[in-house]
């Protein structure tokens, strides 16, 4: 861990594992900075607001650069995110995403893994973004959101265990190999 004399850490937020927070950076209240799986990088004067989840992941660190906020509630976990960035109240960012310098992920809105967002680009409110190039979906296209989501293999890529191409193993039963990798994972980066 490794804190910046700058940054202010409230008493009730929860930091572990490999975790560096820059100069000026603000962590409220229940906020949580799990690097316990994988590294966190917070930029100069990032805002992460109460109750925001931020995780890093062996294989997808999570690095967030200069003046970024992470609204409350959010949820961000080993994506990349440029400077300037906005993620707002509840908004999801997924592992191996990408967001470019001042994007806005508004509220709700969902950022999915491996999605790249060029700079500047707005996800609405609760709309999701999927695909390098991202494309949008509002929420009621679940049928085009999967042909680009399907792709984009979330097991695979998070867990490696599926069917896509991302799969380190092919599993009959692909929640009982997920949980059971993940159980073992977390008890052994816990103290």
């Amino acid at each position: 861990m490794n804190i910046h004399e700058t940054a202010i850490i409230a008493a009730a937020a929860v930091i572990i594992g490999d975790v560096t927070i820059g100069p000026g950076c603000r962590v409220q209240s229940g906020a949580v900075l799990d690097g316990s799986l994988g590294p966190i990088a917070l930029g100069a004067t990032v805002i992460v607001l109460e109750n925001a989840v931020l995780r890093g992941t062996r294989r997808s660190p999570l690095s967030v650069g200069n003046n970024c906020i992470i609204g409350p509630h959010a949820h961000v976990a080993g994506a990349t995110i440029g400077n300037e960035v906005f993620v707002a109240t509840g908004a999801s960012v997924f592992n191996g995403a990408v967001l470019g310098n001042g994007c806005e992920i508004r509220i709700n809105a969902v950022v999915h893994v491996r999605t790249v967002l060029e700079p500047g680009a707005t996800v609405p409110i609760g709309w999701i973004a999927a695909g390098d190039p991202a494309q949008l979906f509002s929420p009621d296209q679940h049928e085009k959101l999967w042909a680009v989501q399907k792709e984009l293999d979330f097991p695979g890529f998070v867990f490696g265990v599926g069917v896509g191409a991302n799969a380190a193993s092919e599993s009959p039963a692909p929640m009982i190999e997920i949980t059971e990798r993940w159980a073992r994972a977390i008890k052994s980066e816990l103290p």
